[in-house]
């Protein structure tokens, strides 16, 4: 079978889908990709031999250049006849969908891995008037729709036209790399420059009002503790706003940008905190959960997949201030309940491997034909 795989830039394939390439091509498949070079493609994509296709996607799916890339794709298709055209990403969707319409008919297949709607519970009502109606179109054209969380799944199944709804759980995290990471946690806690007897609260995501850090640096300067840091990896334009704001109340906040060793300071860490307002199904919780860590989380979407109320962690509404003081006292006061909570987490985490989502979703492809 040949298969393209679009997403709207490198990035996810970089990122996320490599396995996913790699199984299918391993299992007899041609796979070819295309995207928006945003990041150098990883290495092994080019060493599988799949055909790099650019397109010139823009992620605001109303930009005019999606439009000279609605064409481009078009004529890839057209020209390569493709026996399954599987995409990932909103603006890359939608265009894979308007342009596959024609093609279906001739017997092309179009998978969609939705990695979260926009709209969903607690949404803008305008995400609701605008991209719902345009996803419940647009699921006429897609044969299979793979949702990676519960709540996306039970909306498309009862709300959406796809052909099949299927529900898996993420793309794929590798947990034996978390699990088998060992450091010499006060060496890695020095290079960090962070004391070695604080209490250190870990965060990873890009600085913005979504991933709305900003609260738990309110919640720790509640707590008035000197001995308590929060360190944040992730690079954004809230940056300086973040450290004026932890200046302000007294917090020791380490702003660290992109780091390419997560799971070396997952393993330094004693609470991973995630107190983002929308997500679809959140790898660096997963990731937490592989490095032994309690996590407190807020209660959205995708993280209560994730997170078992008091057996894994804490979920905690996005906005309360006072429920994530709370919490975070109370891991910081118990290490036996850290302990447990790290054990339990170590434990559900293994359904999100890599390995056992190549596993579910192998026999996705394998009936197509049927």
């Amino acid at each position: 079978m040949k298969i393209l795989y679009v997403t709207t830039i490198s990035n996810t394939v970089n990122a996320f889908l490599v396995p996913h390439i790699k199984m299918l091509i391993e299992n007899g498949h041609t796979v070819d990709v295309a995207f928006n070079i945003e990041q150098d493609v990883n290495p092994a994509v080019l060493e599988m031999g799949c055909k790099i296709n650019v397109i010139c996607f823009a992620r605001n799916p109303l930009k005019l250049q999606n439009i000279k890339a609605y064409k481009e794709l078009k004529q890839l298709i057209k020209e390569e006849k493709y026996d399954l055209v599987h995409t990932h990403t909103p603006t890359a969707s939608m265009l894979v969908r308007l342009v596959c319409r024609k093609f279906r008919k001739q017997g092309l297949k179009v998978f969609y891995t939705a990695h979260g709607f926009h709209f969903f519970k607690g949404a803008p009502l305008l995400n609701w008037l605008i991209y719902y109606p345009i996803e419940k179109q647009l699921s006429k054209y897609t044969d299979t729709l793979i949702t990676i969380n519960k709540e996306d799944y039970a909306r498309a199944k009862n709300k959406l036209h796809s052909k099949n709804v299927e529900y898996i759980p993420g793309v794929g995290i590798d947990v034996d790399k978390y699990i088998n990471t060992t450091i010499d946690r006060d060496a890695k806690r020095e290079e960090l420059s962070i004391p070695k007897d604080d209490f250190f609260i870990f965060s990873v995501g890009e600085l913005n009002s979504n991933k709305n850090h900003e609260i738990i640096i309110r919640a720790i300067a509640k707590l008035e503790r000197t001995d308590i840091i929060y360190v944040i990896c992730g690079t954004g334009h809230l940056r300086d706003y973040l450290k004026n704001l932890a200046i302000k109340l007294g917090v020791k906040l380490n702003l660290m940008g992109y780091r390419i060793d997560i799971a070396e300071i997952c393993k330094t860490s004693d609470l991973f905190a995630f107190s983002s307002k929308r997500e679809g199904l959140p790898v660096s919780v997963m990731e937490a959960m592989a490095s032994d860590l309690p996590v407190i989380c807020s209660s959205i979407r995708g993280c209560v997949d994730l997170v078992d109320n008091s057996k894994g962690g804490y979920l905690v509404e996005s906005d309360n201030v006072q429920d994530y003081v709370d919490k975070i006292h109370l891991l910081y006061e118990n290490k036996t309940i850290r302990n447990s909570m790290a054990i339990y987490n170590l434990q559900k985490v293994s359904k999100y491997d890599t390995n056992n989502i190549l596993t579910i979703l192998k026999p996705f492809y394998e009936r197509i034909y049927e």
